[in-house]
């Protein structure tokens, strides 16, 4: 697909490739849906540079470091090592919002409330007087 350039975007992430087909987006867009994509700091970037304004940037983001640390910790999923890898990786994430449209905290217990944000988000776009045009 990289070859063939069928990737909205790609990279190399905690070990594993991860990658947006351009034909998903056509296709979800011909439908009239919204679309929402879960990429990186790295995916962001791209994105912007790819979509320009056409695109709306959210940020996602705990309630503070400490509170991120203690989620990682209590799912019990990642090694001493790669909680380190983790955290840092978060630490330089945080530097970057304000390359974004928006930011959401998702705060621990509150998901509801980061959910209603992000559907307000997707509303107030959608009202826009002068709206986004998909360049995909």
């Amino acid at each position: 697909m990289v070859e063939r350039e069928e990737l909205l975007e790609y990279a190399l992430v905690y070990g594993d490739y991860k990658g947006v087909p351009k034909q998903q987006i056509r296709d979800c867009l011909a439908k009239g849906c919204d679309v929402v994509l879960r990429v990186d700091i790295q995916g962001a970037a791209t994105l912007r540079k790819v979509l320009g304004k056409s695109a709306v940037f959210v940020f996602v983001a705990a309630e503070s470091e400490m509170a991120l640390v203690e989620r990682l910790v209590d799912r019990k999923t990642e090694t001493a090592e790669s909680l380190l890898v983790r955290i840092g990786t978060a630490r330089e994430e945080m530097k970057h919002v304000k390359n974004f449209d928006y930011v959401v905290v998702n705060a621990k217990g509150k998901l509801d409330n980061a959910v209603k944000l992000m559907e307000s988000i997707i509303d107030a776009e959608k009202a826009r007087v002068s709206q986004r045009t998909p360049l995909i």
